[in-house]
Parts: structure tokens; C-alpha cells; sequence
């Protein structure tokens, strides 16, 4: 599939993070088909971030994929590791998914580096993998049987998750907390504070 959006010209994908965790990654995990296909599913610790260009699905400065879960998230070149606390995804009054925030560093765990590049890691919750609309106990029922007889656990199908990343630039980098609202300079630098173990605020 490649970078290739395979929308019509004038179309954008610009989802927010319910639609990736409802439209797409519900989806995903319950094996129902999603229109238009064009997320496609990555090894990450195949790749750095910046080898993701023609690979993952590229949408202005981001990029977006599918993989697996896996307790190391290591590159090649590099690793990410988790920043800031988890975000709660919402969706018609109730909680649907989580988003994980991860900064990529090069070089080895101990004394990596750390870059720009930022992944927004979103999961879906337990007992949210709903074959269908469950909109009615006999459809619901029928799903649990159904997942039963393929042996999907929750966890198992949580096993599934949806990253998109990209490189934060001061000025320019939208960001998504609070659903595509854009941070200035200065407000970067005041998130940034609180993940850098090594700034410390003076005495008063």
C-alpha cells in the first residue's frame, strides 16, 4: 500500500482520536472491513521513524500504521519510550480507547538521546471489540459466541494497535492534545518540562 492515501484529490486525512480508535482500530480488531482501507500494518522495530516515508500511511507531517503490541519498542537506531501521563479517547459519553504518548531516543536505553520525533500509541479498552454495532442484545450475543469460537481474549485482540507519529517542530507542529488545537512555541517548551527528569525549579 505504500504512503499513498488513495483519496480522491482535495480529500485529507486529518482524523481525529475517536475516529481512529471507532472507525479504524475497532475495526481492525474485530476484523471488519474499514472504507477506505488505506491504514496499512508495519513491523515497527523494522524501522526508525524517519524510514517510515513510503512505508506508512502518510498524511501531511504524520504518519500512520498498524501493528502489534509488543513490550519492546526498539529500532535499529533507537528506542521509544513512554512520556507524559495516558489520554482517555471518548465516544458518545463513554471511554473507548487510550493514547499513549512515546518520544523516540537514539542509541541505547541508558544513555539515549533524545529527538523530536513523537508517537501517539492509541489502544482500545477492554470488552470495547464489538463485531458490528452491537446495537442489540442478540447481535451482542451472537459476537461473544462468535469471538469464543475464534478464541479471542481481550487481550488478544487488544494485541492490536494504532500509531501515528510524527516530528515535532517548534511553531509548526500541530498537536492533538485537545483534539487539533495548535500549541505555540512557548507552550511546547512548558509541556516539554515535564519530561525531562533533569529540570529542576529553584528554591524559593
Amino acid at each position: 500500500m505504500g504512503g499513498a492515501t488513495n483519496l480522491p484529490p482535495g480529500f485529507h486525512f486529518f482524523p481525529s482520536d475517536e475516529e481512529l480508535v471507532v472507525h479504524f482500530l475497532r475495526r481492525k480488531v474485530s476484523l471488519l472491513p474499514c472504507h477506505p482501507d488505506i491504514i496499512p500494518t508495519l513491523l515497527p522495530h523494522c524501522y526508525n521513524p524517519w524510514e517510515l516515508n513510503g512505508k506508512a500511511l502518510q498524511a501531511g507531517n504524520q504518519w500512520y500504521f498498524f501493528c502489534h503490541l509488543t513490550k519492546s519498542r526498539t529500532s535499529s537506531n533507537g528506542y521509544w519510550s513512554p512520556i507524559g501521563a495516558d489520554e482517555t479517547v471518548g465516544s458518545g459519553g463513554r471511554s473507548v480507547g487510550l493514547k499513549k504518548t512515546l518520544l523516540f531516543s537514539i542509541g541505547e536505553p541508558s544513555e539515549g538521546i533524545r529527538t523530536n520525533w513523537i508517537m501517539h500509541e492509541y489502544h482500545l479498552l477492554d470488552g470495547d471489540c464489538v463485531a458490528g454495532s452491537g446495537s442489540n442484545s442478540t447481535s451482542s450475543s451472537s459476537n461473544r459466541k462468535s469471538h469464543r469460537k475464534r478464541g479471542h481474549s481481550s487481550m488478544e485482540s487488544n494485541s492490536w494497535v494504532l500509531c501515528r507519529v510524527f516530528e515535532s517542530s517548534c511553531g509548526s507542529q500541530v498537536s492533538f492534545h485537545g483534539e487539533g488545537t495548535e500549541l505555540s512555541c512557548l507552550d511546547e517548551v512548558f509541556l516539554s518540562l515535564d519530561d525531562y527528569d533533569e529540570v529542576s525549579l529553584p528554591n524559593k
